[in-house]
């Protein structure tokens, strides 16, 4: 899913902040207004990937349903407590992001185990993020960029980790990175009108083409 969108833009090396460092919110929207500025003629769509079944990998469905909250202008939002994106339906609504928006570019979100010393970190970079590898389930490789942030201690037990989490941490943590995307959301521009205009040329043919597919049925 990865693209070559670095091959004519900035090389934007990662960042990692503590949720509880000070400025880490500003730390994390600047950074990610920076990754995604070149690309604002694309539809930006962010996944979070996670499960409410699962305290500690719950970080994603939790920023998906405070974001939809926000009322979001630029980003679109996969993922929530009510409709989460996990290892059962990854792939089809992956198929469904890449039909129903032009040419998007994908932030994935995903919690991650990790040392003792760096729970509560969030980390932002370039390239997908690889969902599942915390307890050895091979999903494919979901974003352009990826922020994880790390919820848990890693090294063995990781289900029965992730299940024991404290929800205070990933509650603060979802915090901290709802509100650092809403304000990156606010500094993007409008999608111009003429990237709406061939946007809906795109997805013209896809629209009419499930609309026969569900009436053929």
């Amino acid at each position: 899913m990865s693209t070559n969108h670095r091959l004519f833009g900035k090389n934007i090396p990662p960042l990692r902040v503590h949720m509880e460092e000070d400025g880490a919110i500003e730390q994390l929207s600047e950074h990610l207004f920076q990754m995604t500025e070149t690309h604002v003629k694309r539809d930006l769509v962010i996944v979070c990937i996670g499960t409410d079944r699962s305290t500690g990998d719950s970080l994603g469905p939790l920023i998906g349903s405070k974001l939809e909250k926000k009322t979001l202008r630029r980003f679109h939002v996969y993922g929530t407590l009510e409709n989460p994106v996990h290892a059962v339906n990854l792939e089809e609504r992956i198929a469904e992001i890449k039909m129903n928006h032009y040419r998007p570019f994908i932030l994935a979100i995903d919690a991650c185990l990790g040392r003792m010393t760096s729970v509560g970190k969030i980390s932002l970079a370039d390239g997908p993020v690889q969902p599942g590898a915390a307890v050895q389930k091979k999903l494919p490789a979901v974003g352009d960029i990826h922020m994880t942030g790390i919820v848990n201690i890693g090294g063995m037990m990781e289900y029965f980790v992730l299940q024991n989490t404290r929800l205070h941490t990933v509650m603060q943590m979802a915090d901290t990175i709802a509100t650092s995307i809403k304000s990156t959301d606010g500094r993007l521009p409008d999608l111009a009108p003429t990237t709406s205009l061939l946007r809906s040329l795109r997805l013209k043919p896809h629209i009419q083409l499930r609309a026969k597919n569900e009436t053929s049925m």
